[in-house]
């Protein structure tokens, strides 16, 4: 019953019709070559780990597989030591533990710097105290190993036995603290400040007092643990809030994109002044010009999104820094900053915005594909919109707008149509510069639905007799002469009017 109600945590396929039964995997690993060993500890990890119980070889495993140096075998005992049954049905430790433990007491005596690291990060993952209890002195000693590969994974598993088994090692922070003091790695010293962290803030909060000034050469690793606990601390006491603000400052002018990152999500956090937002407004756009990936532009975007709700002054000094995103050619990033756009818009940056908005419709022309067909209609909606929010700026957009009023996707064509009927009812001085527009792109329209918008609109708005007279003509160009024919070759699915009989004298 015990052993139905295990965890399977994996389940590996065999080639084989039938495993190997425990006669073959012992022989395997009772043999002298390294790599009959090796294959027998595979097959034996990959059978418990589909939930087999081989009790019978944890002995053999102990005899033969212990003794050899190979490192290949020292990292599948680990994974075996992981994942075998450590207790016996009554939930007591199994005799066979206590040759387990010489074991790992041995390596993490070992010459090797690769399998001491190894063994300390397996121990972060032991969760039997009796196990840890004998070899809690070995792992204090290697904390002071000469090499940084065996410290920083001491730290680690400090940090693992003390979260979980205070009692067993009831001096962990004090003795990290020393580390954390005198470590020069970087891995090491974020390990040890984390731990602190975790296990005894006012320990880690001491040290970051102590070293404000240092905090801009340390690590990008470190940087991000102090800046999560600056977050932390100042929530629970604001008056220490200028202090570290200061220190976030300083962690703005950071190589790793990261950190900078996370600078300016603290600040946003933790401050609400101008200067505070303007740094980390300042820090998204840039990090929204520099990186090259579009998960990163897209949670970059949606961090804008969030400052621009609160702060939207702020915001609209840096709308032209936004718009640079545009020069991505994922319609998602453009969409979404599109959208940030059109909420930043104000009179005094209208005119510069509607000129970077022209030259990207103007970047469509000529180019087909459904990316691009899709992207001008987004810049055509924004256009729209915003030439309704500011209609002073509508003058210069129209003309262009209006070049695509013969685009060959309709649904463009149509929306730029409404657009213009739009402007010319809400507008009446921009009327006579409308029309003469309308009047030179007629003959490039080729859509019906777009057609009747601009006859009705020349039929509507030509008042004078002088654009009456106009309109003619240009209607009697784009017909032709009479009498009206289908071109030749067009048949019956020709786009030309049916032949009308001539009028007579």
């Amino acid at each position: 019953m015990a052993a139905a109600e295990r965890n399977c945590t994996l389940l590996l396929h065999y080639d084989k019709s039938t495993p190997p039964n425990e006669d073959e995997i012992r022989e395997e690993l009772e043999s002298k070559e390294v790599e009959k060993k090796i294959e027998g500890m595979k097959t034996l990890i990959s059978l418990q780990l589909n939930g087999e119980m081989m009790p019978k070889l944890l002995m053999t495993v102990i005899r033969f597989v212990v003794p050899e140096n190979d490192h290949k075998l020292k990292k599948l005992l680990i994974i075996y030591w992981e994942v075998v049954d450590k207790t016996g049905p009554d939930g007591k430790l199994l005799p066979e533990m206590i040759l387990v433990c010489n074991n790992l007491r041995n390596d993490l005596n070992h010459p090797n710097e690769y399998i001491r690291g190894c063994t300390l990060r397996f121990l972060c993952k032991l969760k039997e105290p009796e196990i840890l209890e004998p070899l809690i002195p070995t792992i204090k000693a290697n904390l002071e190993h000469r090499h940084s590969f065996v410290r920083r994974n001491a730290v680690l598993s400090v940090f693992s036995i003390y979260k979980s088994f205070d009692y067993l090692i009831p001096d962990g922070p004090e003795v990290v603290e020393k580390v954390l003091l005198t470590e020069s790695d970087t891995s090491c010293k974020r390990n040890a400040f984390l731990m602190l962290f975790h296990t005894a803030q006012d320990r880690a909060v001491a040290f970051l007092t102590e070293n404000l000034d240092q905090v801009a050469g340390y690590g990008d690793t470190l940087q991000l643990v102090i800046l999560e606990l600056i977050r932390k601390v100042v929530r629970s006491n604001p008056y220490d809030k200028s202090k570290y603000i200061r220190c976030i400052l300083t962690l703005f002018n950071s190589p790793s994109n990261a950190v900078v990152y996370e600078c300016a999500s603290a600040l946003v956090a933790l401050s609400s002044s101008a200067t505070a937002i303007r740094a980390a407004a300042n820090s998204y756009t840039q990090l929204l010009a520099s990186q090259s990936d579009n998960n990163i532009k897209l949670i970059v975007l949606e961090r804008l999104q969030d400052l621009k709700r609160q702060h939207p002054k702020v915001l609209q000094e840096m709308i032209m820094d936004i718009m640079r995103a545009l020069s991505s050619p994922n319609l998602d990033i453009r969409k979404k900053t599109l959208e940030i756009m059109i909420d930043l818009l104000s009179p005094k940056n209208v005119g510069e915005v509607m000129q970077v908005l022209k030259k990207e419709i103007a970047k469509t022309q000529g180019e087909e594909g459904d990316k691009n067909t899709e992207y001008r209609a987004m810049l055509i909606r924004a256009i729209h919109t915003a030439a309704i929010k500011f209609p002073d700026s509508a003058a210069s957009v129209v003309p262009v707008l209006m070049d695509f009023m013969g685009d060959a996707n309709q649904g463009s064509a149509v929306e730029v149509s409404l657009f213009v009927r739009e402007m010319l009812e809400a507008y009446p001085q921009l009327r006579e510069s409308i029309m003469r527009k309308l009047l030179g792109t007629f003959a490039s329209i080729h859509s019906s639905r777009v057609a009747r918008v601009a006859l009705w609109l020349l039929g509507e708005y030509c008042t004078e007799a002088a654009e009456v007279a106009s309109a003619f003509t240009t209607l009697k160009t784009c017909l032709g002469e009479l009498p009206f024919l289908p071109e030749a070759g067009s048949g019956d699915g020709g786009t030309a009017a049916p032949p009308q009989p001539r009028a007579e004298g």
